[in-house]
């Protein structure tokens, strides 16, 4: 049974399912793939995985989404799990969004769309190996 995770949040459910399927193909069973919808589904999410003893090595984030923004959500959790590595994927964050998010979230990487996927295993791996 796997008992690390990687999170991924984007209001837009076709971008969660390719990077899912992208991270799966990169991957495979070493990791369990989540997803959310949103800032507010993706806690819920982390306080079901911190339960049931999950630990979570990466999140990737969408910059723009409704009520939390990526920057200020990926901030967040960084003050509660410094250790997660933060990425940021992005259509259009302004470039005062991704400094903030480098400065308050320890910013790993910022994925522009579109991405390719072997951008994204690229960062992942990079990410989770250092």
């Amino acid at each position: 049974m796997c008992d690390t995770a990687i999170l991924c949040v984007d209001d837009e459910m076709p971008i969660l399912k390719v990077l899912k399927e992208q991270l799966q193909r990169c991957f495979g069973n070493k990791y369990i793939y989540e997803v959310a919808q949103s800032a507010e589904e993706a806690w819920v999410v982390i306080d079901e995985l911190e339960e049931e003893d999950i630990k979570i090595l990466a999140i990737v984030s969408d910059w723009l989404m409704p009520n939390v923004k990526g920057d200020v959500f990926l901030t967040q959790v960084h003050q509660r799990f410094p250790n997660v590595v933060t990425v940021m994927l992005t259509g259009q964050a302004d470039e005062a969004a991704i400094e903030r998010a480098r400065e308050q979230a320890n910013l790993y990487a910022c994925i522009h769309k579109p991405w390719t996927e072997e951008q994204l295993q690229q960062i992942i791996s990079k990410a989770l190996n250092r």
